[in-house]
Formats: structure tokens, sequence, C-alpha cells
């Protein structure tokens, strides 16, 4: 599937210099832009689109959107999975309406064209009025995405058939994401269905503040912090034992003491339910990655998906223009946790990373601001800065990826816009640069590593 652009081509290098720490303010309300980051960022990247808890008998299906793209996901009698635009080939009206359901039929409103779960057309409304010849039902279904992915339970799919493999894509981030993926047998699910917001902010905001953004926490969620916590506030940060970590935009910044983000969710059984696993999680993952989990952590996978692993928040930025976007929100638990601890675990995202939770309408407040301030006719051709940190690279025996010490950082901030620059510049993905060169090789199981990794 590829998309010819007609219009302007700019050299999207002067927005940006990472190696001094710089970024041009209007990447986040330019109209010109954001019509560019739709065609080169979001019709080109792998985008998470579903869990498989959400969908697992056949004909269960759900909505949702890649990019501005209106998507159906659907499960197949096959066990395979499906995504198709959520649009008619004969007017364009939107086929489907529900969040989520179970079909064997996916029924026009306009004109009653009838689709099978796999967007095959399989007939419409006053069929005769077709003359032989008139339509081509092969060729009039609702137009599948090029490729689906799966990795450990989250689905993906792409628009461009020229991309990388989802393992690929994913590379050795997939060391990172199996912390909260495969920390215990059994995976992972979604509970609870999706909360949905709107902000009137640019969707990369909120993609940055959780891929690397520590440094805010202490000062914008104090007070909620210490509402949660008995008047504690924020856990200090220990920057010679913590770090960010990038790979290819994807990032994780993370303390290494285990229990800073289990404290914030503010629910001891939770707490309780963690620290009984830990060994095991040792024996699984290595001991490095148990001491990872559960400390004050986030984490996202480019370009716009987020995640707390300690607080299980799992939220997904979907852009809906340069200065708005919807964000989806779910509860990620371990399958085998007990009943009683996934209500807890609910219950205490709802709390805190919640459409009313005592620190989401804290960042809500801030990337309003940050969006509608920097497009002033003078202040969007101010530089912000993105310096902090940025000569703390190390190399780390354990950790893959581009590391540096200390959290409080803007280096995955820094590596995201690099991914963000390297899109928006190359139209093949063979002419972009690994950020780094992989070091995991083809291993299929990160549990499986051998030597300094498996630590």
């Amino acid at each position: 599937m590829r998309f010819e652009r007609i219009g302007r081509e700019p050299d999207y290098s002067r927005y940006m210099d990472l190696k001094e720490g710089w970024l041009d303010r209007r990447i986040f309300s330019d109209a010109d832009i954001y019509e560019e980051e739709l065609y080169r960022i979001f019709a080109r990247s792998w985008l998470f689109v579903a869990h498989e808890s959400q969908i697992p008998n056949s004909g269960d299906f759900l909505t949702t959107h890649m990019g501005e793209d209106a998507v159906i996901v659907a499960r197949q009698p096959d066990g395979s999975i499906r995504v198709m635009l959520n649009s008619c080939p004969h007017r364009g009206n939107k086929v489907c309406f529900a969040d989520a359901g179970n079909t064997r039929r996916f029924v026009c409103n306009y004109h009653g064209w009838g689709f099978d779960t796999a967007g095959e057309l399989k007939g419409m409304h006053e069929e005769y009025c077709y003359d032989a010849g008139d339509i081509d039902y092969k060729n009039h279904g609702l137009k599948n995405v090029a490729k689906v992915g799966s990795y450990k339970g989250l689905v993906f799919a792409t628009f461009n058939g020229d991309a990388p493999s989802l393992e690929a894509w994913l590379g050795d981030f997939r060391w990172y994401l199996d912390m909260i993926l495969d920390n215990e047998e059994g995976g992972t699910e979604f509970i609870g269905g999706c909360i949905k917001s709107v902000m009137s902010a640019n969707w990369k905001f909120g993609v940055e503040n959780f891929i690397g953004d520590a440094y805010h926490a202490g000062w914008t969620h104090d007070s909620g912090c210490r509402s949660m916590n008995d008047g504690m506030p924020f856990p200090p940060i220990d920057m010679q034992n913590s770090y960010h970590a990038s790979v290819n935009g994807h990032g994780w910044e993370f303390g290494t003491e285990g229990v800073g983000d289990l404290v914030l969710l503010g629910r001891p059984k939770v707490m309780e339910y963690y620290n009984k696993i830990r060994p095991k999680m040792a024996e699984r993952l290595g001991e490095m990655r148990s001491k990872i989990f559960g400390s004050v952590a986030s984490a996202s996978i480019f370009p716009n998906v987020s995640f707390l692993p300690g607080i299980s928040t799992f939220r997904q930025w979907q852009p809906k223009g340069p200065m708005q976007f919807e964000l989806k929100t779910w509860v990620i638990v371990n399958k085998n946790m007990p009943d009683d601890i996934k209500d807890e675990v609910t219950k205490g995202v709802m709390q805190t990373f919640g459409p009313g939770g005592t620190f989401e309408m804290d960042d809500g407040e801030n990337w309003e601001n940050c969006t509608t301030v920097n497009r002033g006719v003078v202040t969007r051709h101010e530089r912000l800065h993105y310096r902090c940190g940025i000569g703390r690279q190390i190399e780390h025996d354990t950790l893959p990826g581009i590391v540096y010490r200390g959290q409080y950082n803007d280096a995955n901030q820094r590596g995201f816009y690099q991914r963000w620059l390297d899109m928006m510049t190359h139209d093949e993905f063979g002419k972009m640069p690994a950020r780094p060169e992989p070091q995991l090789g083809n291993v299929a199981e990160t549990r499986d590593l051998p030597g300094l990794f498996a630590l």
C-alpha cells in the first residue's frame, strides 16, 4: 500500500538539533507538519490496535483508529486477526459504529452493503439493480491493512507493505517489554473496558511525557502523591542507579528499587502480590529486570503507545489534529493474577491515571497549555530546551539500547524525536539508521538470552 504525496517536502532537520538539545515549537501546532505526520509516521509505522484478550472468540471485533483512519479489528474463524478500514467502498460511510461486539456481518447504514468479518463484500440492498459487470465483489470489500502482527498479546497493524517485521520494529526493546508482558506464566490481559477522553493538546506531548519525563513528577504530582500516601512526598530518585533506555524511538525510564510505582498506586495488596512473585520473576527474566519492575518508571512504544508498568495503566494517544488527541486508556494485568488483586489494580489505576485521577488531571492541564501557548506567532519561533543529561550516555553491561544514567534526563525524549525525524525524512525503512545497532540478535524469547543480558 503506497501513498503519493503532492505538496511541499521541507527539510525537517531544521526543526531540531538533538545533538545540541533543542526543538522548534512549530512541530506541536503546524497543520502542514501534522498532515505529513499522518502520511510519514502513522501510515507507515506499526500501530497498536488491540490486545488479544479483547477479541478472544471468532466474530469478536473492536473499532479503533490508525492515525486518523478508522479501522475494524476482527477475530476470524481460523483464529487469525484481520484489520480493515471502517469505510464502505461505495460512498465512504462508516460501516461499524459499535466500539466492540461479536458479529457475522458488518452492514453499512447507507445502502446496505454487507461484509463478512474478513471484509469481503457479500451482498447489498436491492442487489438486482446492478447489471452484470457493474461490480466486482472481490475488489470492493473493506480494504485490509498490509500487515498484522502480535507480540505477547499486543496486536499491531501497519498500512505499509514495506515495513519491517513487527519483531524487527520492536527490536531490542522486547527485553524491556517483557517486564510487563511476560513477568509471570500466562501472559497479560486488558480488564474493565476502555476509557476515552479528549484533550486539547498535541499527541507528542503525551508520548514524550511517558517515554522519559520523570523530572516533572515530584513537582507536578506532589500534592496528588501526598494525598494518596498519607502525606508522603514523591519517592526520591537515585540518579546513580536509575536510567533512560531508548531503542529506535521506543523508550523506558526507570529506577531499580522495585517499589516506587507500587507505592504510588496506593494499594498494599498489589504490593504484596508482586513481592510474592518477584523471586519467580527473577528466575524467569533475570535479577535486573525483577528489580526494575515496580520501580518508578514509564515507557512508550513509538509512535503513540505508553504505559506505566508498575501502575498498570496502558494508553494510546490518537491524533485528532495538531492541537487535539483522544486518549484511550486500559488496565493491563497478569492473566493469572487473583481476581481480588485485579480489582485492587483497577481501583488504583482509576484513582491515579483515570480521567478523574489525581495525576491525570495535572498532566492534561500542562499538555494543553504547552500546546496552546507554543503556537503564539512570536512564541512559536523560540526554541525548546531538551539538553538535560545530554552528557550522561553510558555503556551498560546488562541494559540493551542507548542508555543514559539518571532518571531526570531528556535522553529518551531526544531518542523519540530522533526517530520522528528519521520517519519524516526517509522514504524507505532500509535507509533509516538503527538507533542503536541490535544487540540481542534473532532471539525469539528474551527469557532465553545468554550471557550478560540474562542477568
